[in-house]
């Protein structure tokens, strides 16, 4: 289904916060559900904030007009809040004293419109409104997110831009027709860096909604963000072009450039239903899928307090901010009636979109979409029944926009339940033996970002044994660039449609875990799986098939940045030293695993890795501290390498992080070699960080999860001791049809998956020979009409 994004603007509402600070009017216990923490800026405290910066700026700066880039909030110390909501920071022992009140406070960033400058503001609330406590001028040239309005901002300026309507028009495109993608621009050294800088991808829309991307241009205007004037228009050079072959150095400036003009391929290339049905080579939609519903006719088996969620013994506070968009903070798990900490915080902290394409202009695409533009900005409204299926509970986002009013994403983040299949299972094969099957349920937090032409989809994911994940799911379009009549890609890109060229590219995601196993001190502790060291025919390995396990502990910050091996299987663990199993005698741990750790590519010292040193390495261990947040750095646009306040700053000095209070950055992600199947739109790809307990329960957390018969399962083609009809087509037939109402049997074929199968009445043990030991009405377990969930 399609639907149009639906970000609402409000009025700013002259209401009261509910934290306020220095002792006046404290938040006290118990808390209103509104009112944790952790809770995001409220669409009024945004308001609030942005006219305290106003006051401020009128009564003691000689700033004229400004524009606001984000407010967000501050958050109290880890301790004080850990203390406050009753969590321990050791499990089995008491919570800290709670604080008499919390500090209710933000941080805004801005800038003067006029001179350039950008600023960083620190306010808190006083006896009920906000208060400016500091405002620091940022040294010249640092600059915040680039806004969504920017980004809008300059296709609107671009069509008024003489010499870019010229340029469209030589090629065959009117103004109206012209499309700009704003992208931070990566490295160009023509500006100083005070220049707030953007380089638009430019593309024509020949008709109504249709799918401008099939239809990319051959220039990139540079354009400053805060006049909006043009700079620059940039040339990629051809291989078909003589005069001016393709270089991978910069020119010095875009008119000493001169090459043939390219115009955009034509051919419509359709993703939308009805422009689909436009083209005579389109076969038609699929008419041959059945309705599949998803229902839960008791309600849901989670509840919600505010933004603090509670399922299964899971318990968490969902947070949503315009940089990182959703974080999930303060992660418990209810052992038996112990409150076991797991994660302070979880989010995706940074991510950055190195391109491979070598030659100028290209080298310039390195996005870095939550420093650089913000994924809580450009998060989707989700849709119910579409993005999300199911009965489903939605919470919404909130950001600043230009204005200082806030910008509300209404269904930004979609809470629902979901089958997860078999959660465990056994059947004893012997005579009389009994089968057990107990089906998972996993609860599925969501959220979806649109960053210009891509989609990131993710999902964080909790189990009923005690293991979340991270699945992360990328769709959208591809970026792509135009070929000239007769021009062949090179060896970094895919042709994927006549004259469309789709560039190698990566996508690495740095997580920011803070983790809390059974509390504050923990430690890693690398695992590779290796052979036994004894040569086959030795006392200790005889048959020569010994193989173990080899832990390595990391120490301090310098043995703290370390690499994936898949030849021994590497896996990293996140533990408690001082929490021993009863039984394996080892720590109180969660495992990191997953096979999606690309590294950066770009060479040493290329522009992407000084920016992005992240990306060089999969797992990075350092000491908490305040505001060790953002792997690239807290101020990412145009910066040329990574600040000192940065990951691999903050890994210098050789700290301890062995029973510490310590910090993890994953380096996750993909490398996208384009397919033709990816065009015009892509099917999702996908990957998953999952986090497992090791060690941490005293055995299977899921044996109390009880074991259910679906009633409305239906066998497919008749009964279970029916032949199964041969249809050759999909869908059931009407002879079947008329036997399945005459039985009143239903869902599930007699096979795995919707394979066909016969079931036999009186097979050893239940045991099917072409179909699952699922919930069958005759068969299970060697008795004719038993239950083989029992």
């Amino acid at each position: 289904m399609s639907s149009d994004a639906n970000i609402v603007a409000v009025d700013p509402v002259n209401g009261t916060t509910t934290a306020t600070t220095n002792g006046h009017n404290p938040i006290k216990k118990p808390l209103k559900a509104k009112a944790h923490p952790l809770d995001p800026l409220e669409p009024e405290e945004i308001s609030a904030v942005s006219l305290a910066i106003r006051q401020y700026i009128a009564e003691k700066t000689e700033i004229k007009a400004i524009k606001f880039i984000n407010n967000y909030l501050l958050a109290p110390a880890k301790r004080d809040v850990l203390a406050y909501l009753g969590i321990p920071i050791e499990t089995g022992k008491p919570p800290e004293a709670a604080p008499e009140s919390l500090l209710r406070r933000a941080h805004s960033n801005f800038i003067d419109v006029v001179g350039g400058d950008a600023f960083d503001a620190k306010l808190t609330v006083v006896d009920g409104e906000w208060k400016v406590d500091e405002v620091e001028k940022l040294p010249e040239g640092t600059q915040p997110l680039i806004t969504l309005e920017e980004l809008c901002l300059s296709e609107e300026m671009l069509r008024k831009d003489a010499r870019v309507c010229k340029l469209a028009a030589d090629v065959g495109v009117t103004s109206e027709q012209l499309h700009a993608d704003g992208w931070a621009i990566g490295q160009d050294e023509r500006w100083p860096l005070k220049t707030r800088v953007q380089q638009c991808l430019m593309f024509a829309r020949y008709g109504k909604g249709e799918n401008l991307y099939a239809h990319p241009m051959d220039f990139i205007p540079v354009l400053d963000s805060n006049t909006f004037e043009v700079l620059a228009i940039d040339f990629a050079a051809h291989r078909l072009d003589k005069e001016n072959p393709p270089s991978t150095k910069p020119p010095a400036m875009d008119a000493k450039l001169a090459r043939d003009r390219i115009p955009p391929p034509t051919m419509r290339h359709e993703y939308l239903p009805d422009l689909l049905e436009k083209d005579p080579n389109f076969p038609g939609m699929r008419k041959d899928l059945k309705p599949l519903y998803v229902v839960q006719p008791e309600g849901v088996s989670f509840t919600m307090r505010g933004r603090e969620l509670e399922w299964q013994k899971w318990k968490m506070h969902l947070g949503f901010e315009g940089r990182e968009g959703l974080t999930l903070n303060t992660i418990t798990y209810n052992d038996n009636g112990v409150v076991r900490p797991i994660a302070y915080k979880l989010s995706v902290a940074e991510m950055v979109i190195p391109y491979a394409d070598p030659q100028f202009p290209h080298p310039r695409k390195f996005a870095f979409d939550v420093g650089e533009y913000g994924m809580g900005t450009v998060a989707n409204e989700l849709s119910l029944g579409c993005d999300c299926l199911g009965t489903i509970c939605y919470l919404p986002g909130c950001f600043v926009g230009h204005n200082g009013q806030p910008i509300i994403i209404k269904n930004a983040i979609c809470i629902h339940e979901e089958d997860a299949g078999l959660l465990w299972k056994h059947t004893d094969f012997r005579p009389g033996g009994r089968a057990h099957s107990v089906r998972a349920r996993k609860l599925t937090i969501s959220m979806i970002a649109t960053v210009a032409n891509y989609e990131y989809i993710f999902y964080y994911q909790f189990y009923q044994d005690g293991t979340f994940e991270l699945e992360i799911r990328l769709s959208g379009i591809l970026n792509v660039y135009v070929l000239a009549e007769g021009e062949e890609s090179s060896r970094y890109a895919t042709q994927v449609a006549p004259r469309i060229d789709a560039h190698f590219h990566q996508h690495l995601f740095s997580l920011r875990l803070d983790p809390m196993i059974d509390g504050l001190k923990n430690s890693v502790m690398e695992t590779d799986v290796v052979p036994s060291e004894y040569p086959t025919g030795s006392d200790e390995n005889y048959a020569g098939n010994a193989w173990t396990t080899k832990h390595t502990i990391i120490k301090t910050t310098a043995e703290g940045e370390r690499n994936w091996d898949a030849e021994t299987d590497r896996r990293w663990t996140i533990i408690n030293p001082d929490k021993k199993h009863y039984a394996s005698g080892q720590p109180a741990g969660y495992r990191v695993m997953t096979c999606a750790f690309p590294r950066v590519l770009a060479r040493e010292n290329s522009w992407v890795r000084k920016r992005a040193p992240f990306a060089r390495s999969n797992l990075w261990v350092t000491r908490h501290a305040p505001g060790r947040d953002w792997p690239a750095g807290k101020y990412v646009p145009q910066t040329r390498e990574a600040p000192a306040d940065s990951l691999e700053g903050w890994m210098k000095g050789g700290e301890s992080v062995d029973g510490e209070d310590i910090i993890l950055f994953l380096t996750v992600g993909t490398n996208h070699i384009p397919r033709p199947e990816d065009w015009p739109v892509m099917p999702a790809d996908m990957f998953r960080v999952t986090f497992k307990p090791v060690s941490f329960f005293d055995r299977n957390p899921s044996l109390d999860v009880p074991s259910t018969q679906d009633e409305k399962s239906r066998h497919a083609f008749g009964t279970a001791d029916a032949p199964v009809p041969d249809t050759h087509a999909v869908g059931i037939t009407p002879e079947a049809e008329a036997v399945v109402e005459a039985t009143g049997h239903g869902a599930a074929l007699n096979g795995a998956n919707g394979h066909t199968g016969l079931t036999t009445a009186t097979g050893i043990n239940g045991v099917h020979p072409n179909g699952t030991n699922g919930v069958h009405t005759n068969g299970a377990n060697g008795a004719n009409g038993a239950n083989c969930c029992h």
